[in-house]
């Protein structure tokens, strides 16, 4: 029997695990990182679970952990959590042959190609995704990631960068009144100050006056028994809209703009009917281009799983042939 390899998509508030065996994926589990103290504790934690069903846990040689962090040298830490490790030290506790830890949304953004239609919904537009043409990808959750896929010979290269910590924009009195103040909280305002869970209580917090959880929030809007909510909501969906348009035309993606995280699958109806798709393309000279960009929601519940799964074995294929690999970390 193939041994399993293992699986790892690390957020800020939950940690995803896998076995793959050839091309399934088993055993899959979500566990909460604050009830961890470590990454390697949640690891333990998983595979004593896996056991317990009948995994074969012990023949692991080969682990792969996409994590919501940059990951430039052998030590990592987290941004949005606690958690901090050596890459060297853990595969070695581990005795692991081969740990590849990259960048989350590179991970989640190596998935893009090769979503079906039933893993995605469109969102507005009219326009196609060229086929071979770069893909971008942004997404709301405890923080916001911002990556994309750029053709690479046959296979794609998955781009590792900080977009959701480039400098925030406003376009409208709103927005201005939103930044004005949080000027005078953080300083220097990024996207992701915005555009996250805490991100949308900050909006409220300004345009309502009020102190509310995001989950709250949401909730207030989707019933109709808030319309301060609701238009803070209309805020957060305006602000993606033209932060995954900035994404858009940097990267030049023709192929198509996806959005992941955790944030948007909740709003539900409230995105579908927002302003993200007039935002979206509302890029002057530059709007008819945007036009053409179909957007996605990703719809898969495991899709970062899937993007790292296929750079272990591009990095497995790559240490047996010492070709250059195509999907750098």
């Amino acid at each position: 029997m193939t041994a399993p390899k293992l699986l790892a998509d690390i957020g800020g508030t939950n940690a995803r695990f896998a076995l793959q065996v050839g091309e399934r994926f088993e055993a899959i589990d979500v566990l909460a990182c604050a009830g961890h103290a470590t990454l390697a504790d949640a690891i333990d934690a998983y595979l004593a679970r896996a056991a317990a069903q009948g995994h074969a846990v012990g023949a692991i040689a080969h682990a792969a952990i996409a994590i919501a962090n940059p990951v430039e040298d052998d030590l990592v830490r987290m941004t949005n959590h606690h958690w901090s490790f050596s890459i060297a030290h853990l595969r070695a506790e581990r005795r692991l042959a081969t740990l590849l830890v990259v960048n989350d949304f590179a991970a989640l953004a190596m998935a893009l190609p090769y979503l079906r239609d039933d893993q995605r919904a469109r969102i507005g537009g009219s326009g196609a995704g060229v086929a071979g043409k770069p893909i971008g990808l942004i997404g709301p959750g405890t923080g916001l990631g911002v990556s994309g896929v750029v053709p690479c010979g046959a296979g794609w290269t998955a781009l590792a960068g900080e977009g959701g910590h480039a400098s925030f924009a406003p376009n409208n009195e709103d927005e201005l009144r939103i930044l004005q103040a949080l000027w005078q909280d953080f300083g220097h305002v990024s996207a992701e100050r915005l555009l996250s869970g805490m991100g949308l209580e900050l909006m409220h917090r300004v345009l309502a006056g009020e102190r509310l959880g995001a989950a709250d929030i949401t909730a207030r809007a989707h019933s109709g028994a808030s319309l301060a909510c609701l238009r803070s909501v209309q805020c957060f969906c305006g602000v993606l809209g033209s932060v995954a348009g900035n994404v858009a035309l940097t990267l030049g993606a023709t192929g198509g703009m996806y959005i992941g995280g955790g944030i948007v699958p909740r709003l539900g109806e409230l995105f579908a009917r927002s302003t993200f798709r007039q935002r979206f393309e509302d890029k002057g000279r530059l709007s008819a281009y945007l036009a053409r960009i179909p957007t996605y929601l990703i719809t898969e519940q495991y899709p970062a799983l899937v993007g790292v799964a296929a750079m272990l074995t591009a990095s497995l294929a790559h240490d047996h042939t010492q070709e250059s690999p195509c999907n750098p970390q």
